[in-house]
């Protein structure tokens, strides 16, 4: 868009440009740069405009996209090339993703590398290779406290491991995806070490205070993230003597982006690890970003303006590339994190769906769909150009965030029902299958979320432990239950490293100093790889899940129906224990899939001519995808057993 304002400054800029920078062949930049500019400016003034140096800053930034255009290699250029050319590349039904530890998965970066074969022939080509940057010893918040932006942890590898690794990555058409930590940073950071040094530089690039006045202020309104560990949103300094703003730990450093040098500082980080290769960001903690005084410090329009100005200025540089938000907050608030454009996704492509993942595991505890399908017809419609990681575990702890309304909706009364799932997943519900243990139970508040394996959460540790065949026949088909649901929804799904071979809660945490007080660390394993081989083994747990799985990856691949254009429709069983809905292609209408779950632990079944509307008429015509076989049906009446799922097609 032109607009005469924002473009005099734009020739300012240009002008003003470093020679080595003017030198260079730029037509491809100077031509997204002038597509941008507009909302880069608008969104820069907004935010920073009140500033003496705005025109400087401005400045800083457009150096800082030009200097990495230069440095991105010919065939990333070329890929950002065929993706503006093709740019629904992402929303396609192919990509399955995993998210794992390169530690816990396979050692170090070079052993990522070489355990590639085991990611393709499982059917993943998507990998979140969780944070690997330079992190403290001890404190380190599982990666997620860092040290320096720039190097990768010398416990896992070096810089020239993972470009082996996206070398890798490239030749088997796997997405590489890592981690930006954008809201903090460690206090052994170097800007953190001169703010402490009396730097007023860096005391600037982040929250620091010289008494409690201002921090109490805040504190009147914020919540505590990590109430048991980190209580309280500050944390006293004594070398400098003052107050820092430290929301998730103690040595954990809240970056302060109402300075646009810290922005700028940000940015530069993200299109350094665009350019050594990754396909996709995940920009972590993004609803912490903006803070205000009297407010909760989460999910400001500011946050949303700062990821608006994040994109624009990657689309310049490297538009191939992608954003996740990693925003695990209330249903109506993760919408949001796509932006609110009619279409394309202004702010991130991809977020995670932490609404459905805590839905699915309210539907396994109950054994009914009611809150999962309440939930679900309250969540809006994603925008057509972004879509949802859908997970049933990940690296962090199982939040119960479901909207109270919801939940009064269904029948339960919200406090009584959050207790009775967190007895349930940590073992202390009469009948419970699960082996799940708390995490930072608050006891103002008694909230707490869970913590545990995938396969421990569904019974499959409880059942190995007895012996009983029939109990890990069921747990089995709980896990590939859940699967079936994050495959076919319609999004991206993520698995977790060992889950496909149904990976136990790890005990040994407990015994190290630096993990104990974090019960997350129980579902951070490391593989066996002795168990894994055991995919290979006809009759044995590893190969009933690992070829289940692959079978599922494989199938959805082949689905057009299963892409990400809005193109699935709830429905309504009309029985409770059942959850239903169809997939369909709106470029093959006769392409549609009938997806039922059954979450009884007894025989459901499901009168089909009450879901005539669904579009499915001749029933004996219907196949299940998965099996290749025919449903059980009588009459009308179709039959699922116990924890089973079908992906129905008359064809």
């Amino acid at each position: 868009m032109y607009e005469q304002i924002s473009h005099s400054l734009l020739n300012e800029i240009l002008d003003d440009l470093k020679p080595e920078i003017k030198r260079q062949d730029l037509r491809h930049f100077y031509t997204r740069l002038g597509a941008n500019f507009y909302a880069i400016h608008n969104l820069f003034q907004h935010l920073y405009g009140q500033r003496e140096d705005f025109k400087l800053q401005m400045l800083h930034l457009v150096e800082t996209l030009a200097r990495k255009y230069i440095n991105r290699l010919e065939y990333l250029e070329k890929l950002d090339i065929a993706r503006e050319n093709d740019h629904n590349w992402f929303l396609s039904q192919k990509w399955v993703g995993m998210a794992l530890y390169s530690s816990g998965f396979a050692g170090s970066l070079q052993d990522v590398a070489i355990k590639t074969a085991y990611l393709q022939e499982l059917g993943i080509n998507f990998v979140h290779i969780m944070p690997i940057l330079q992190c403290p010893t001890g404190k380190s918040d599982g990666g997620y406290a860092i040290s320096n932006f720039r190097e990768i942890d010398d416990r896992i590898g070096t810089l020239e491991d993972l470009q082996a690794v996206a070398d890798e990555f490239r030749k088997r058409d796997i997405l590489l995806v890592l981690d930006v930590v954008v809201n903090h940073t460690s206090d052994e950071h170097e800007w953190a070490q001169k703010a402490m040094a009396g730097d007023p530089k860096y005391q600037d690039y982040y929250y620091i205070f010289d008494n409690r006045e201002i921090p109490d202020m805040f504190e009147q309104s914020m919540p505590e993230i990590f109430p048991q560990t980190d209580p309280g949103n500050f944390t006293w300094n004594e070398t400098m003597q003052k107050w820092v703003m430290t929301i998730f730990h103690d040595y954990q450093w809240d970056l302060n982006y109402s300075n646009p040098a810290v922005f700028i500082e940000m940015l530069d980080v993200i299109l350094f690890w665009i350019n050594q290769g990754a396909d996709v960001i995940r920009l972590d903690a993004v609803a912490f970003l903006w803070k205000k005084m009297g407010t909760s410090c989460q999910n400001e329009r500011e946050a949303h303006l700062l990821l608006q100005l994040m994109k624009d200025c990657c689309q310049v540089t490297a538009p191939g590339a992608l954003f996740i938000a990693e925003a695990i907050v209330a249903p109506v608030e993760i919408i949001k994190y796509f932006g609110e454009d009619a279409i394309i996704a202004k702010e991130c492509e991809i977020a995670y769906n932490a609404t459905l993942m805590a839905l699915l595991w309210d539907a396994l505890a109950t054994k009914n769909s009611k809150l999962l399908y309440q939930g679900l017809k309250s969540l809006p419609d994603k925008l057509d150009r972004a879509t949802w990681l859908n997970y049933v575990r990940c690296h962090d702890d199982i939040g119960l965030g479901f909207d109270d309304k919801d939940i009064r909706e269904v029948g339960y009364e919200p406090y009584a029902h959050r207790q009775f799932l967190i007895d349930f997943y940590t073992g202390n519900y009469e009948g419970s299958f699960a082996s799940g243990v708390p995490f930072m139970r608050n006891d103002k508040t008694g909230d707490a979320r869970i913590s545990g394996s995938l396969a421990s959460l569904a019974g499959l540790e409880k059942a190995c432990a007895s012996g009983d065949e029939k109990a890990i026949a069921g747990a089995i088909d709980k896990i590939l239950l859940l699967h079936s649901i994050i495959f076919s929804f319609g999004g991206i799904p993520l698995l977790y490293y060992g889950d496909e071979i149904g990976t136990f809660n790890d005990y040994n945490y407990l015994d190290e100093i630096n993990k104990s007080s974090d019960s997350r660390w129980i579902h951070r394993p490391k593989i066996n790889w002795d168990r894994a081989e055991l995919r290979k083994k006809p009759g044995t747990i590893e190969n009933t899940l690992f070829s289940s799985l692959k079978k599922m990856i494989a199938i959805r691949k082949e689905i057009t129906a299963f892409a990400d254009f809005n193109n699935r429709q709830l429905i309504d069983a009309g029985n409770q224990h059942l959850f239903a809905f169809v997939r369909f292609d709106f470029n093959r209408p006769s392409e549609r899939v009938l997806v039922i779950c059954n979450f009884s632990a007894e025989p459901q079944h499901l009168n089909l001519q009450t879901m005539s509307y669904s579009g499915f008429k001749i029933y004996s015509q219907l196949t299940d995808l998965y099996s290749g076989k025919k449903p059980t049906i009588f009459r009308e009446h179709l039959v699922l057993q116990p924890f089973h799922f079908y992906w129905l097609s008359e064809y």
